[in-house]
């Protein structure tokens, strides 16, 4: 009889990609939703097709193109069911900003999913040089934590959620150390700020 190597997942990284449906920053549309487990697995990837005419599809940012949301896009309520067939209501969603993404698809907490755990909390990070909180944005962990190429690799959901899987076992392992933990943080106050992608 087939075993599963590991335990069932507990936790899950959400992310949202959007395009764009006007001219101003909040006139946005989802256009591709991602769900990666704990266990760094592609558990659904799916292109949005939005209602509204699309202005932009802001694929330097998103990775999505006209021919792809044309050719494999669903209709948004068509994509959240099928998430939500795929996310166990005991799942713990990770992410960073993880709370824009569950408002993006109308998810509710205790009904589709158990919690949440925003890596933007997690890696604050008190900086005694300005005495106030430094937050970093995902490509800055994602660079200095994981050696990731944020300036040349690929964006997309997938991508993004699978760095948020990264960064938050490496947090978990690292709450057992203390010493990393703390060698962590300094690395993380000294190096160049990073800039998110969508600033630049």
């Amino acid at each position: 009889m087939y075993q599963q190597p590991y335990p069932p997942a507990t936790y899950y990284s959400i992310d949202v990609e959007c395009v764009a449906t006007g001219t101003d920053h909040n006139s946005r549309a989802v256009g591709q939703i991602s769900l990666v487990d704990q266990y760094e697995q592609v558990i659904l990837d799916i292109i949005v097709k939005p209602e509204q005419p699309v202005v932009s599809y802001l694929t330097a940012l998103t990775g999505l193109t006209h021919g792809a949301v044309e050719s494999r896009g669903v209709s948004l309520e068509a994509a959240v069911q099928q998430l939500r067939s795929c996310l166990p209501t005991t799942a713990i969603l990770v992410g960073q900003n993880i709370l824009q993404d569950i408002q993006w698809l109308g998810l509710k907490e205790g009904v589709d999913f158990q919690s949440c755990m925003d890596l933007a909390g997690l890696y604050r990070i008190w900086n005694p040089k300005f005495n106030s909180w430094s937050v970093f944005s995902q490509d800055h962990l994602a660079k200095v934590l994981l050696s990731w190429d944020v300036k040349n690799a690929q964006h997309n959901a997938v991508l993004d959620a699978l760095k948020s899987v990264k960064l938050f076992s490496l947090h978990q392992q690292m709450q057992q150390d203390q010493q990393q933990w703390q060698q962590t943080q300094q690395a993380l106050l000294d190096a160049p700020p990073t800039l998110s992608f969508a600033r630049r």
